[in-house]
């Protein structure tokens, strides 16, 4: 029998669904951004709203993780977590991180760069609110990125924290919104032979705010 690593090699797959170019592509990436999301919610790929969060800590090791997009607007995209968490420590000693959007159905990727801020308790408070009442409980229960003896570690802290709160936990201070604020975006849309197409969107320091320069990255 071949073995997974004998038959990676071998592994091939053409790009052809579609295509982008600038005439067909907003001049702001954050329109494109909704496009394209829209496009993956309406095709049904698995989990259209997962995101890969990269942040790197102190010691300059990078890290990632999947994460889900909970919101987005013109400040830019939003995702609720443990603040203690290994992800949370990097972020305050390095706030810059990059997320990436991978719809494999549609043969696309989204890139986006910026600085990490923390959304406003308010934002994070309604968010929470709204959670189902497990996923509530479990935000107290689990001391994320920390090592426990075993899983009854989590099913005693969220039996604590039921009988603690009932039906009405309260949001954990540890726990709340990141906000990345983007200054440079990437559309990947895979292409026949390899030649994929690959937009940029960065700020254009010389000009106003919101500007955005687009342009063509080669494969």
């Amino acid at each position: 029998m071949t073995s997974p690593n004998e038959s990676l090699a071998a592994l091939r797959k053409s790009y052809e669904r579609a295509e982008l170019d600038e005439t067909r592509s907003a001049a702001d990436p954050l329109q494109q951004f909704e496009r394209w999301l829209g496009e993956a919610i309406g095709a049904q790929v698995p989990e259209p709203n997962a995101m890969t969060l990269a942040t790197v800590g102190s010691d300059l090791r990078p890290s990632t993780r999947i994460v889900l997009i909970k919101g987005y607007d013109a400040r830019g995209i939003v995702w609720y977590t443990n603040y203690d968490s290994r992800k949370g420590q990097e972020l305050a000693g390095n706030p810059h991180a990059a997320l990436q959007f991978h719809w494999v159905e549609l043969e696309r990727v989204v890139r986006i760069e910026g600085r990490v801020e923390r959304v406003e308790a308010a934002d994070s408070d309604a968010y929470f609110a709204s959670r189902p009442l497990d996923s509530r409980l479990g935000a107290w229960a689990s001391p994320q990125s920390q090592v426990i003896e075993g899983r009854d570690v989590l099913v005693k802290n969220a039996a604590l924290a039921a009988a603690k709160f009932l039906l009405a936990p309260p949001r954990p201070p540890h726990w709340g919104g990141y906000r990345l604020v983007p200054d440079r975006w990437e559309f990947w849309q895979g292409r026949k032979s390899r030649l994929h197409d690959r937009l940029r969107y960065r700020r254009d320091d010389s000009a106003a705010a919101d500007a955005w320069v687009r342009e063509r990255l080669a494969p």
